[in-house]
């Protein structure tokens, strides 16, 4: 076959969708919510079953209006997008062009390097700190006339580290103005540090900045797909010309707006996600596992070399997780069960050498 294809495309591998799990196996590798969706989404749903046959509001006035309110914003500055990652795209499309570099800190979120040659733009990875946390000085010292946008997953997928509040204020003050500065929060819902970051404190102190929230996580709506960003009017304005017609359906639209009013329940499943994750780094590391203290809804294990023997041990374990060859294994905070199994296979197995 003789067609015409971009050449680029050839350094961008295709995403990587956690595992699947045999039936009644510990599904663990995707950073799901472990809990069914709340009865009130879902009769919110059901009822929109009955316009299938049309287009959603691509205004998402409803919707919109409801986060605005929730979060005293200007509804003109937040734009939707089918989960966060399509609107961590559409920020690259709309700001760095064929050429331009867009930073991010490394290991951070697996979509971002290929999100951003998909666009044409460079990838400029910076190294983790010993700590597997964002390395702020070495990110300011790499920024060049070409960087257009700068990433900060916080906390960070796949290592649950956090950048405090008052490094990230120095840094967004440091970083030039005609850059901007996108603080992924995908997570945030499940940072219970004293450290903690408000991303939309900061949104309002400079002109630069961006956030990014997902319902996929801390909401249980993953298969919906609807996230969303909060960027300066004129960023904004943009958001909405490079995203994809109609790519957030009703139903999703729906469904966030049903999860809004729920927050009081949804709190008590973060809660238990939180405990969960609290108990399962803790028999990790009772057991002699390099875990990495977290702030999102999973544990990172830095098993480096030992990476595959630490799955295999898992997988016999009937518990799914995602690793990262030669580097570590991400392990969700799933149900109370799940973590069971979790610390029953690491205990039933002699420790994984040198780990």
């Amino acid at each position: 076959m003789n067609i015409n294809q971009r050449p680029s495309l050839a350094a961008v591998p295709a995403y990587r969708q956690g595992k699947s799990a045999a039936p009644g196996a510990s599904k663990l590798s995707s950073n799901e919510s472990p809990h069914a969706p709340l009865p009130s989404v879902v009769q919110s749903i059901a009822k929109g079953l009955e316009n299938i046959h049309r287009y959603p509001n691509m205004a998402a006035p409803e919707l919109i209006g409801a986060l605005a309110k929730e979060y005293g914003l200007d509804p003109e500055q937040i734009s939707l997008g089918a989960g966060s990652v399509e609107v961590a795209s559409q920020l690259i499309h709309a700001v760095a062009g064929e050429g331009d570099e867009v930073m991010f800190a490394w290991r951070s979120f697996e979509a971002y390097p290929s999100l951003v040659r998909i666009a044409g733009a460079v990838p400029v990875e910076i190294p983790l700190d010993a700590e597997f946390k964002h390395d702020l000085p070495a990110m300011l010292a790499a920024i060049t006339e070409r960087t257009r946008l700068i990433f900060i997953c916080n906390p960070n997928n796949p290592t649950g580290t956090v950048v405090a509040a008052d490094a990230l204020e120095k840094f967004v003050a440091a970083v030039p103005e005609n850059i901007l500065v996108v603080i992924d929060e995908a997570y945030v819902h499940f940072d219970r540090s004293d450290i903690r970051v408000d991303g939309l404190k900061l949104l309002r102190k400079y002109p630069h900045v961006a956030v990014l929230h997902t319902f996929s996580k801390a909401y249980g709506l993953a298969g919906l797909r609807i996230g969303y960003a909060v960027s300066p009017t004129q960023v904004a304005q943009n958001l909405r010309k490079v995203a994809v017609p109609f790519g957030v359906t009703d139903l999703a639209q729906r469904a966030a707006l049903a999860s809004l009013a729920a927050t009081a329940e949804l709190n008590v499943r973060i809660d238990e996600v939180v405990a969960q994750r609290e108990r399962m780094l803790e028999g990790l590391l009772a057991a002699g596992y390099p875990a990495v203290p977290s702030q999102a809804n999973f544990v990172w294990v830095a098993a480096g070399d030992h990476t595959a023997e630490l799955e295999s041990v898992l997988n016999e374990g009937n518990v799914v997780v995602r690793a990262f060859p030669g580097e570590g294994l991400r392990i969700s905070s799933g149900s109370a069960q799940d973590v069971d199994r979790v610390l029953a296979a690491v205990n039933n197995k002699v420790q994984v050498k040198s780990l």
